[in-house]
């Protein structure tokens, strides 16, 4: 079982930028699509960004695109998630797990990494 640890969150005014990191356990991360998820206080869970197994191909929510950019490295084990223009709104803690769109397993949630931007 793949073991998943989020890190990189922190508080920062809007317009600013942070970089998320999602480091992996186990040989199996290269096999699958990956994606970053949110979830705002009293909120449900939503998607943010997918990446597929080779990370030639992305995909975002409305919400972060032309904001966020995802990327991964497989020998690392890790995921990233480049977050620019932050927005008040991306207040969240943010996870990682398998892409839904192209994986029809999930790995146990990590702990997330609180984001917090100040207006």
């Amino acid at each position: 079982q793949v073991q998943l640890v989020e890190s990189g969150g922190g508080l920062v005014q809007a317009g600013g930028r942070l970089r998320l990191s999602c480091s992996a356990s186990g040989r199996t991360f290269s096999s699958y699509a990956m994606g970053w998820f949110r979830q705002a206080p009293g909120k449900e869970r939503e998607f943010v960004a997918g990446i597929n197994w080779s990370g030639y191909s992305t995909h975002y929510a409305d919400s972060v695109k032309g904001r966020f950019t995802i990327s991964r490295d497989n020998a690392k084990n890790t995921m990233y998630l480049q977050m620019n223009s932050l927005k008040p709104e991306d207040t969240a803690v943010y996870y990682c797990n398998t892409d839904p769109m192209f994986a029809a397993t999930s790995f146990a949630w990590g702990q997330g990494t609180q984001v917090t931007v100040s207006s």
